[in-house]
């Protein structure tokens, strides 16, 4: 779902260069040019929902103005995975921390899809701002939740964590969260999954 990118042809042109037949039989849900009448039919086709990057505000804004976002919800309940990169990591948790308001800013966004709790913040070692602006708000007060370096991915079942991989040798994920001595960031252990 090429959603955050505003459908990008080059986006989703690399998509299915990546998932070619030999891979995966991929399909794309543009909403831009849309071609689905029922959106949440399509979904229960899928074994595997991938939103890709792109700004989380419009992402959300426009899966809600079509249903998508209650779409997804019943496709998750009914088993489909739902994954993701970057704006594809933040909409699935209550908050995250986002660029999607100002190209020289971070922000904070408060109204995700909430499937998992508490707050996201992906590039965690990929953006120089990212990691103290997003320790800053869980320190004044934002959700505490996951921070992913690129090539980090973070697995949840049942809306617990279980298990962290990563694509990169030391690409790693955080729990950040308010302690006695402010703000703490704990490592989460990763496993390499290897050059690919």
């Amino acid at each position: 779902m090429p959603t955050a990118s505003g459908d990008s042809e080059g986006y989703i042109g690399r998509f299915l260069d990546a998932f070619g037949p030999g891979r995966a039989e991929a399909s794309v849900l543009s909403l831009f040019s849309r071609e689905h009448d029922d959106l949440a039919a399509f979904l229960r086709t899928q074994d595997v929902v991938y939103v890709g990057g792109g700004s989380t505000a419009n992402l959300l804004a426009v899966w809600r103005v079509h249903g998508l976002d209650q779409a997804l919800v019943e496709a998750y309940e009914n088993g489909v995975v739902l994954a993701g990169l970057s704006a594809g990591m933040n909409c699935w948790f209550e908050a995250s921390v986002t660029d999607s308001f100002s190209a020289s800013r971070l922000e904070p966004l408060h109204d995700g899809l909430g499937l998992l709790a508490g707050s996201a913040c992906p590039h965690y070692d990929g953006e120089e701002q990212r990691a103290p602006t997003y320790r800053a708000l869980v320190t004044d007060g934002f959700a505490p939740g996951h921070a992913a370096d690129d090539g980090c991915g973070l697995l949840f079942e049942d809306g617990s964590l279980a298990e962290v991989v990563s694509s990169r040798p030391q690409a790693q994920a955080y729990h950040v969260h308010p302690g006695p001595d402010g703000v703490e960031e704990v490592a989460l252990p990763a496993r390499y999954l290897g050059a690919r």
